[in-house]
């Protein structure tokens, strides 16, 4: 028999050296059990010939060898079928993983798919593996907490390198500029601004807005007074200009301000009013409606919209890998404070660990059933690539062992029967 065949692994890693020498060991182990099952029935024949025609105690003796012959033959004829024609004879049913490799595959891709994938098998395999304990206890302890969170951190800033300005402006041009075109914006943007309204979220937004308008008229009169001034009649004196300016720039910054300190101010009240209807006609007016499409349109058509996403995103990507890099930085500091969080609350709460159990079930589940036939397939089609004889000679070298106690037991059952018959006859 070859020993050397190989099947096409497709794993480049395989170590030709240690497969090689793996075989050789296998077929050493053959060719010893072989021996032993052949030195049995060669021993059964010579007890037979020796106490033929003999009666008494030896006539038993002469029965089992003679069963034992048989049933010799008759499973080394079995297990030699599985492999090969028995003698090189074309025997019909003869010679199977050869014939047959491809129904033997198909018949293996139904047993492992519906003894192995099936929804109750796989479900209860995860259950019982209890994952969310096991990731709670491991998670808890702050050296592993910490390995994670520096590993998650080397990934995510492995993968933020990666990401390139272009990938960046395809990903604007090819996808969400189209997107934001198809999408009214104006039904979007009136709830968004009529729920913050409700919520009294644009408060902040104001009182922020305020306070640095403030500042600025405070810090920047000559500004205000210099732009003031441009729109004064040509024929006032310009020390009559300069006393108006700036008193219009005191009443200014004291009209500002008390806006800021006086959440009830008129002006409040007016911005208030002014942004509702604004919310309203964004979403049921349908000419505000189609200014706010223009507009979006006006926007999405400059160029300068593909270098401001990449900006954002430069600006974005630089933050976060500084602090990535870091190993006290914030994102780390977070993220191994979270995960400790996370463990501690897996250890303590059995129903968020059932929970997480169950979801963990329900995607093993989930990936089964719609990729379980195609996992399933790889083993039809991976069969269906080897050369029958070759299939035959790996599968027999790697069994072939094992199978040659079914010759040592035919022979020793075959013998133990035939005493028993052998007895019964007497006895009759």
């Amino acid at each position: 028999m070859t020993t050397t065949a190989r099947f096409p692994t497709g794993d480049p890693a395989a170590d030709p050296a240690a497969d090689h020498a793996a075989d050789v060991r296998r077929a050493h182990a053959l060719r010893r059990m072989r021996a032993v099952a052949l030195g049995l029935l060669l021993l059964a024949a010579l007890v037979f010939v020796l106490t033929h025609d003999r009666d008494g105690f030896w006539g038993f003796v002469n029965a089992g060898a003679e069963a034992s012959m048989v049933g010799a033959i008759a499973d080394w004829f079995a297990v030699t079928a599985l492999f090969r024609h028995p003698l090189g004879l074309p025997i019909p049913h003869t010679a199977l993983i050869p014939r047959r490799k491809d129904e033997l595959g198909r018949g293996l891709e139904e047993f492992v798919g519906e003894n192995f994938l099936s929804e109750e098998v796989v479900r209860e395999r995860v259950l019982g593996a209890r994952v969310s304990s096991r990731v709670g206890d491991w998670l808890v302890e702050p050296d592993n907490s910490r390995r994670v969170a520096e590993e998650a951190a080397e990934v995510i800033g492995v993968a933020l390198s990666k990401v390139r300005d272009e990938h960046v402006r395809s990903l604007v041009e090819d996808a969400l500029v189209p997107r934001f075109r198809e999408e009214p914006i104006s039904p979007l943007l009136g709830n968004l601004l009529a729920e913050s309204m409700r919520d009294d979220l644009h408060h902040g937004l104001v009182d922020l807005a305020l306070e640095e308008l403030h500042g600025w008229l405070v810090d920047n009169p000559d500004t205000v007074t210099e732009v003031i001034g441009e729109r004064a009649p040509w024929w006032a004196p310009p020390s009559i200009n300069d006393r108006v300016t700036s008193r219009i720039h005191l009443e200014l910054v004291r009209w500002v301000a008390d806006i800021r300190d006086q959440p009830r101010h008129r002006a409040r009240a007016a911005l208030d009013s002014m942004l509702r209807q604004l919310a309203e006609d964004l979403q049921h007016d349908a000419g505000t409606m189609a200014r706010t499409e223009a507009l979006k349109e006006r926007l999405l058509d400059r160029p300068q919209v593909i270098a401001t996403a990449i900006s954002l995103w430069e600006a974005l990507r630089h933050a976060l890998t500084d602090s990535l890099d870091d190993p006290e930085g914030a994102v780390r500091l977070r993220m191994r404070t979270e995960l400790e969080r996370f463990a501690r609350r897996l250890v303590d709460e059995p129903a968020l660990r059932e929970r997480l159990d169950g979801l963990a079930a329900d995607a093993v589940v989930f990936a089964v059933e719609r990729y379980g036939s195609e996992l399933t397939q790889v083993i039809t089609h991976t069969i269906e690539r080897w050369d029958g004889k070759e299939a035959a000679e790996r599968i027999e070298l790697h069994v072939g062992r094992d199978l040659q106690f079914i010759r040592i037991n035919g022979t020793i059952v075959g013998g133990l029967v035939g005493v028993l018959i052998h007895t019964v006859v007497v006895l009759l």
